[in-house]
């Protein structure tokens, strides 16, 4: 009898254990997620580098990244950046040249990146105009046109009645404003590490680019909730990007994190027929901010907090430790 009830006990275990383990062997799925990969301030944020040949070679890596990681990415341009001394530069043109090239698309961000909450309707909208120039003749030249616009700061305008006119403004030229739910400080780990890499601090370089990848998937997670708390569900994302020396050296480390996340990339058409694109969106004022936290405001819930920067890359920015929040 003893030993029929050791056998059973010694059979129990036996199972319990089994199961375990094969509770090890499940691997968790992440859930799937759809994001579209934006870039502004084309064709590249400058830095520390004034030599657009070195520049191009910066951005060449960017795009042979993007394109490699399967990434159906939009720029967007600042066309002052096209000018040395008043003459278009080849190098900085080129760029342009190398992003359609390479399948991907532009769009216009205005020709000098002023502050739609600082500069009079109608001059912000001439400088919309003058971004069009040349971005609009290289898409031209492949049968494209420009449709795509993105605001500067995110600022969409002081009140109602300014907001209203712009996008009117921007309908009437053709425009489809390009949106951004996952926003953050990226530009300052950027300039972080352009610091660095200015002094010749390797060590330090890699720091920033060590912070960078966590930093911002916390930034992704906060985004998926807030999604999940405003429309019971997780919309299809866009991120912003800025063109520089940081997303040149690691971009593929942030493909792998939105990988691991579940996130497969569409384009920014695909993005917007998500139907949270026409929610309610009546956000006016001085602060720019992502759509998430338009939506929000929209609704009379709080705006959430941004994700805080590593006090060493503020530094490192020349950025005191109370911007962009600190731990």
């Amino acid at each position: 009898m003893r030993m029929a009830r050791w056998l059973i006990l010694l059979g129990l275990v036996s199972s319990l254990t089994g199961m375990a383990a094969a509770a090890d062997d499940i691997v968790v799925q992440p859930p799937h997620r759809e994001i579209a990969v934006t870039f502004d301030d084309l064709p590249f944020v400058v830095g520390y580098i004034s030599d657009w040949t070195v520049l191009r070679s910066r951005a060449d890596e960017l795009i042979q990244k993007i394109v490699a990681s399967h990434v159906p990415a939009i720029g967007f341009v600042n066309e002052a950046k096209l000018y040395t001394q008043g003459q278009l530069n080849e190098q900085s043109e080129a760029i342009l040249n190398d992003w359609l090239d390479a399948g991907l698309l532009l769009g216009n961000h205005t020709y000098s990146h002023p502050s739609l909450s600082h500069v009079p309707l109608e001059q912000f909208e001439q400088d919309v105009i003058r971004g069009e120039t040349v971005t609009k003749s290289l898409l031209a030249a492949r049968g494209m046109q420009l449709q795509y616009f993105r605001h500067p700061y995110l600022e969409v305008g002081n009140d109602a009645t300014t907001r209203m006119a712009f996008e009117q403004f921007l309908g009437g030229r053709g425009y489809t404003v390009a949106p951004v739910t996952i926003n953050h400080a990226e530009w300052v780990f950027a300039a972080a590490y352009d610091r660095a890499a200015q002094q010749q601090n390797q060590q330090a370089m890699q720091r920033v680019a060590d912070a960078y990848i966590p930093y911002m998937e916390k930034v992704f997670a906060n985004a998926e909730q807030q999604s999940r708390e405003l429309f019971g569900r997780e919309i299809r994302q866009v991120l912003l990007l800025h063109a520089n020396s940081l997303n040149a050296a690691h971009f593929q480390d942030l493909v792998a994190m939105m990988q691991r996340r579940g996130y497969v990339f569409i384009s920014l058409a695909d993005a917007l027929q998500d139907k949270a694109y026409a929610s309610l969106n009546t956000y006016c004022g001085p602060v720019g901010m992502s759509w998430l936290d338009q939506w929000s405001s929209s609704v009379g819930l709080p705006i959430k907090q941004d994700e805080p920067v590593p006090v060493f890359v503020k530094g490192l920015a020349g950025l005191p430790a109370a911007s962009f929040g600190e731990y």
